[in-house]
């Protein structure tokens, strides 16, 4: 693209994540949120007037031939997402999609393929990767400043209750894909990724412990990871207090991220393990800070659009925390039993979706 283009961008679905995408195209200065389509037109055209878009329409098919968009955003709930991103691939589009991606690996692959013969790209929304701080810390992990992460605690302890389950799609193998695990917890399992790397094994138990729901409202993992750190993680939905963090312990120093939806600078401490205090100002985050937000991940998606560059590490990998969260419903499935990548590549039914027995605890 020439030095002057400016990305004409569409949105389909206008729920309520739809508001931070708008903002963030926004705020580029190269970007024009052109179109917006909903199922429902009324919403669609409310929302158009809310950001100031010109065309609103009620199907995604009759807005790309009519719009010709260089990039579509898709904030719709994860049933449609491979035929929605097939249908704008087929017309030229880039895509970027909210998490997850898709409701199994298989369509997720399709997704993938379409992208590659189309020759567009396909970024996934996971924008706990932004933020200069985890940018500065994965640099210190990758350097080996901090010497070798060994073990580390992954939690997503948040709480939807009864009405948030209430919403038709919520709660259902066929229509969201999976419980918390996949609708919340693969945020920060994607940044702990994002951290460490390339998964080894996972084990893991899914439980309903107080939802209404067929999905499980709890589960329980490990993951080792190839540079060999063993992380516990545990997602939940019935946390009143809610808090997302993660705990990285290294040969050196210890790593934290204390936050719920969004973290800046004071949500992350690096302290040293006894006889590296001298070290410790050389891990200091850098003086300019930027919080994590759509605003920096579809930034650095389009400068990459722009420039013709492959996507950026915070939008790259987009199989990575799929996969894992995949791997914790065939653990399930198989009673805790460990899987590896490699078994997950061939399995015989968590490829095609994650529906998984669930340890019914209620009372």
């Amino acid at each position: 693209m020439t030095s002057n283009t400016t990305l004409r961008v569409a949105l389909v679905g206008t729920g309520a994540v739809a508001t931070a995408h708008a903002r963030a195209v926004a705020a580029y200065p190269r970007a024009e949120l052109a179109a917006v389509a909903d199922l429902s037109r009324e919403k669609a055209e409310e929302f158009a007037d809310r950001y100031g878009i010109r065309a609103a329409y009620s199907g995604l098919d009759e807005m790309l031939a009519v719009e010709h968009p260089d990039v579509v955003l898709i904030c719709t709930p994860p049933a449609p997402h491979r035929e929605q991103s097939l249908a704008a691939f087929a017309a030229g589009a880039h895509v970027v999609v909210e998490k997850p991606p898709a409701p199994s690996l298989r369509e997720l692959d399709e997704m993938r393929a379409a992208a590659a013969a189309a020759g567009r790209q396909l970024a996934v929304v996971f924008q706990q990767r932004t933020g200069t701080a985890a940018a500065h810390v994965r640099g210190l992990l990758q350097s080996g400043a901090l010497g070798r992460p060994l073990v580390a605690v992954c939690q997503t302890l948040w709480f939807r209750d009864a009405d948030y389950f209430a919403v038709p799609w919520r709660g259902k193998w066929a229509t969201e894909g999976g419980g918390t695990t996949l609708g919340h917890g693969i945020h920060q399992i994607d940044l702990l990724a994002h951290l460490l790397g390339d998964w080894s094994s996972v084990q893991g138990r899914l439980w309903r412990l107080d939802r209404e729901t067929e999905t499980e409202d709890v589960s329980t993992a490990t993951i080792v990871f190839e540079q060999g750190v063993v992380a516990q993680v545990v997602t939940s939905a019935v946390s009143p207090r809610e808090t997302s963090s993660i705990r990285i312990d290294t040969q050196k120093a210890t790593i934290t991220v204390d936050h719920v939806y969004g973290h800046g600078h004071e949500n992350w401490r690096i302290t040293p393990a006894p006889g590296f205090e001298a070290e410790a100002p050389e891990w200091a985050l850098p003086d300019a800070e930027e919080r994590s937000d759509h605003e920096p991940l579809l930034r650095d998606v389009f400068d990459s659009l722009l420039s013709g560059e492959p996507l950026p590490p915070t939008a790259d990998a987009p199989a990575r925390s799929l996969e894992i969260v995949a791997a914790i419903y065939a653990s399930a499935a198989a009673g805790g039993a460990e899987v590896t990548p490699e078994a997950l590549a061939a399995h015989p039914t968590h490829r095609d979706g994650f529906e998984s027995p669930v340890a019914d605890l209620r009372r």
